[in-house]
């Protein structure tokens, strides 16, 4: 099967790329402590969230903190790297999928609260975990339109309130080992939020050019892992075996027919989920297992936001010159692979 959108920009760049990483350190170990009594009754060990998942942690907000207000500061942060004023944004996108009404959108308070123009375009695009780079892409084509002058993008996530939900549900007495493996996914989920702004490559020398990508959609397995505020439920053999036949099929056919090449980039940065998904990866693609930066055992999978923080935490150690390549996939399923040149 083929049929991969592929997509080059010209000029645009990343001029910022920013985290705000939630207080409130939640281990698995405490984890297990509150789910003690299902896990005896239903004869399932402790420790399977590190053992299976590789998760040790995530992160909750502090009491008071919402998820939009870190995705606020995050922007404000994305901003003042980038060293562009708040008047020179022309677009808002919010990448969330956590939120805590179904209107307005979540853009329209951070639109709000970091005093944007009226003139900025804002609105949420929710596409799961994929969200943040379809925002790239969207943002990367409307500046090389002449529509935009800069964008911001940003995305905040709070697992907190899923995950208590989650407890209660798998502490029932009349809950079962199915009920458990369908949530487990649930419990690997963390809260934070990123935020990057992007522009036009020539008004800003040094900056990183985004060079293109591929796109490609799997959406027969979109019954595969279905989430709402209650809670998340995940058949999560056949969400690693859609991914995994997604991403190499997406892979191989830019290699093949869209004359990519990033059998040797300086670093790839996946979506941050588990062992097993991040080690079929690697062995699939044959990517240089140093060059794929992990951060889910310390943060989790903190939906769209993961990429983008993990992006920004080896933004750090990256170099002019370095080539990177972004691949997400979100539940769905879809996949984009974006590259980078640092």
């Amino acid at each position: 099967m083929t049929g991969n959108f592929n997509f080059q920009h010209n000029n645009t760049a990343l001029l910022s790329v920013t985290s705000v990483e939630a207080p409130v350190v939640m281990t698995s170990a405490e984890f297990d402590e509150r789910l003690a009594p299902s896990l005896k009754r239903l004869r399932l060990s402790k420790r399977l969230l590190e053992r299976v998942a590789g998760v040790s942690e995530r992160r909750w907000w502090s009491p008071g903190t919402n998820f939009d207000d870190a995705a606020i500061e995050a922007g404000a942060k994305a901003i003042a790297e980038a060293g562009v004023e708040p008047s020179e944004i022309g677009l808002l996108i919010n990448t969330s999928v956590t939120r805590r009404n179904l209107e307005p959108s979540v853009a329209v308070k951070i639109h709000h609260q970091l005093g944007l123009p009226s003139s900025a375009l804002n609105f949420d695009l929710a596409n799961a975990c994929l969200g943040f780079v379809n925002g790239i892409t969207m943002a990367a084509n409307m500046i090389e339109s002449g529509q935009i002058k800069y964008a911001l993008i940003v995305a905040g996530e709070d697992a907190q309130g899923t995950q208590e939900a989650t407890f209660k549900r798998l502490n029932s007495p009349d809950s079962t080992r199915q009920d458990y493996l369908r949530e487990f996914a649930t419990l690997t989920l963390g809260s934070g939020a990123a935020a990057a702004v992007i522009g036009r490559a020539d008004d800003h020398p040094g900056s990183h050019r985004i060079v293109g990508g591929v796109s490609r959609a799997g959406t027969q397995h979109h019954e595969l892992c279905v989430g709402g505020v209650d809670g998340m439920y995940t058949d999560t053999k056949g969400l690693l075996d859609g991914g995994l036949e997604l991403v190499v099929d997406a892979w191989n056919e830019a290699h093949d027919d869209k004359g990519w090449d990033w059998r040797s980039m300086d670093r790839y940065v996946t979506h941050q989920v588990s062992n097993s998904y991040t080690n079929a990866i690697i062995k699939a693609v044959d990517l240089v297992r140093e060059r794929v930066p992990i951060t889910f055992p310390r943060w989790g999978n903190v939906g769209p936001a993961s990429l983008p923080m993990t992006l920004a935490q080896e933004a750090r150690t990256l170099n002019p010159g370095d080539r990177v390549l972004c691949m997400g996939v979100g539940s769905g399923l879809n996949t984009t692979m974006m590259e980078i040149a640092w």
